[in-house]
């Protein structure tokens, strides 16, 4: 008797599974794919307007806002490279986010220590409120920020500014951090502590390189707000010497205003530290938080 087999459909047998070594991942529709260039189109389309209106004139704007350099004129970044104003305020952005950076790190992993591996009854109201900070943005407070920090005779200097700032990174901070350290086993704390370990020699020997990626994603997201804050600089700093690049380069387009060609120059080099920054370490913040999801 022969028996009569179905055979299945294609892609049947292979619905259920992940694709195997060598085989490409089925294609989808092609209007995701359209309406996914679109976006990119539209997110890259301003930033390629303003680097390519740096190599342009004033007349080729006026003339042709949308067209592209012709000539090329490299006029407008030489004389913005040659001047001691924006380098001056990248050293003080570099200051202020490194800075930043370290308060930033070393706070939040002390914090984010004691609440993830010591138990007592105010713990949770504890997180609790450092959760709360994440709905209250720096704009929000910028007011009774001005007054402390006039108090405090932090006017016109970067110190003014790098301590509010880490004031409002501690929460996201703390938030990202927290998952990684509860997820280090009581073991591993246990079998140090036996060998002799104290809680501090287990801290740097164990519990920093264990929330490495962490560390590097709260750090990463630290220098980058701090690169690119405003409206804190905007209140806090008058002086043009201690400006950094977001409110340099407001200065400079008011400064300039006729000279668009080398305000667009001036934007495009002050956009270019933070897009390489962002662009090199993407993996480490898509990593560290996917860690801290799992945590």
């Amino acid at each position: 008797m022969t028996a009569i087999l179905a055979r299945p459909p294609r892609g049947a047998a292979t619905a259920g599974r992940p694709p195997r070594r060598g085989e490409g991942l089925p294609w989808g529709s092609p209007l995701v794919y359209f309406i996914a260039l679109v976006v990119v189109a539209l997110m890259l389309a301003p930033i390629a307007y303003i680097i390519l209106g740096g190599f342009r004139t004033n007349a080729q704007i006026t003339t042709e806002p949308a067209g592209l350099p012709d000539p090329w004129v490299f006029t407008n970044y030489l004389e913005v490279l040659g001047g001691s104003t924006f380098w001056g305020e990248v050293l003080n952005s570099t200051v202020a986010a490194v800075v930043t950076t370290i308060g930033v790190v070393a706070l939040g992993l002390m914090a984010s220590y004691v609440l993830a591996r010591y138990r007592f009854r105010a713990r949770g109201l504890l997180y609790a409120v450092f959760a709360a900070g994440l709905m209250f943005p720096m704009t929000v407070a910028i007011t009774p920020l001005y007054l402390v920090v006039r108090n405090l005779g932090l006017m016109n200097s970067l110190v003014g500014v790098i301590l509010p700032q880490i004031a409002f990174a501690l929460p996201t901070t703390i938030i990202i951090l927290v998952p990684f350290l509860r997820a280090i086993p009581d073991e591993l704390e246990e079998a140090a502590s036996i060998d002799g370990a104290s809680r501090l020699g287990f801290f740097w020997r164990m519990v920093l390189p264990l929330s490495l990626p962490g560390v590097i994603t709260t750090g990463i997201l630290a220098f980058i707000a701090s690169w690119n804050s405003y409206i804190l600089p905007l209140f806090i700093l008058n002086d043009e010497a201690a400006f950094t690049l977001p409110l340099g380069v407001q200065a400079f387009a008011s400064q300039y205003s006729v000279d668009t060609a080398k305000v667009l120059a001036f934007t495009s080099l002050s956009m270019i530290p933070a897009l390489v920054f962002f662009s090199i370490f993407e993996r480490r913040i898509v990593g560290g938080l996917t860690g801290a999801v799992k945590g």
